[in-house]
């Protein structure tokens, strides 16, 4: 951490170079230690820890407003535990559900986040097995903070996407969908438009006079469509892009990875009104939180193959192809759409706060 940094900020939640900073020189160092073997551990810093042939993983969602067009706050917590699991090839079992809840919230409400939680679980197939309640004083949250853990288990069909990628006589690092697998080469694919989670919020939350009634979030579960994927082979690495959005995920395995990349801007899918709300707000969609989607990095030979399973899918219908990693640079390059190159760097922080 900066010596000039004292206090955390809501830049430090949000996705972007504050938030790495945060973990890896603050948290890391005083907690990122075992005491038994852990195949994928904490410093790894995936969507999901690996122990003892487990997949955990925990979230904690705080969004504002508790209801917006195309979810809520059960729906998120659910969805995006199961996708935490899923993207590193893990068959999601079952949910944790713990609930904060501030004096004064109705019961209505209440219900509703539960009967929506109920909902998702069964859409997912998962059950919540169990869960914690504490109530907190009136004004002391806004509402509800809902945490979730989830564990999970090696996926049969992860074995078999492997074997596809050996086949061609190349190695993996890991056993699991991590970027330490990614070569020069390799395609990046990503299952649907971005930035409607993120607009969907700005927009209930009734702050910025834009009317928008035609987008909705994007959150889903997506362990059947990541199933899907697997099912072609070919996959060596996943990552569900929320929040910092596509430019952070993709910046952060170019670091990881040591490669850089070349992304085709004409191929990022983005509908019309989230190019039309950024536009007119002066944000980057692709640093827009997203919460039904996967990024894939697939071997160069396989990525058609995924890229068909993914859009026999309703949740992958308008995937992409958007580039690919390259030893030529050495960071993330867009290449825009009248042919110019320009430099995508990690964003300080995702520009909506509490949307996850």
């Amino acid at each position: 951490m900066a010596s000039a940094e004292k206090h955390i900020t809501l830049l430090h939640g949000g996705g972007g170079v504050y938030m790495h900073r945060l973990i890896k020189d603050y948290i890391l160092p005083r907690i990122g230690k075992h005491r038994r073997a852990v195949e994928l551990p904490l410093e790894a810093l995936a969507d999901s820890a690996v122990m003892d042939g487990i997949v955990f993983t925990t979230d904690s969602y705080t969004v504002k407003p508790i209801f917006f067009p195309g979810g809520d706050i059960g729906r998120l917590s659910v969805a995006g535990t199961v996708n935490d699991l899923c993207v590193m090839g893990a068959e999601p079992l079952a949910l944790s559900c713990s609930l904060i809840i501030e004096e004064g919230l109705s019961f209505e409400i209440l219900g509703k986040v539960l009967d929506s939680m109920k909902t998702t679980a069964e859409e997912a197939e998962v059950d919540i097995i169990t869960g914690d309640t504490k109530v907190v004083e009136r004004g002391k949250l806004d509402g509800l903070v809902i945490n979730t853990a989830g564990i999970g288990r090696r996926s049969p069909l992860l074995d078999h996407n492997l074997e596809r990628v050996r086949r061609s006589g190349r190695s993996l690092s890991s056993r699991w969908l991590t970027a330490s697998n990614i070569r020069d080469g390799d395609k990046i694919i990503v299952s649907g438009p971005i930035g409607e989670h993120a607009l969907a919020i700005m927009i209930a939350r009734g702050e910025l006079g834009l009317q928008a009634p035609s987008i909705g979030s994007d959150t889903a579960p997506l362990n059947r469509l990541m199933e899907d994927a697997l099912r072609a082979g070919g996959v060596v690495a996943a990552k569900d892009p929320t929040r910092g959005g596509l430019a952070s995920l993709l910046n952060e395995w170019s670091e990881r990875t040591g490669l850089g990349m070349i992304i085709h801007e004409s191929r990022i899918p983005v509908s019309d009104q989230v190019k039309t709300a950024s536009e007119i707000l002066g944000i980057d969609p692709l640093e827009l939180a997203n919460e039904g989607k996967l990024v894939l990095a697939t071997a160069p030979e396989a990525a058609e193959n995924v890229l068909n399973a993914l859009r026999s899918n309703k949740l992958g219908r308008d995937a992409e192809i958007i580039g690919e990693f390259t030893k030529e640079f050495d960071s993330v390059v867009v290449e825009t759409e009248i042919g110019g190159l320009r430099y995508l760097p990690m964003p300080l922080g995702d520009p909506v706060p509490r949307i996850c």
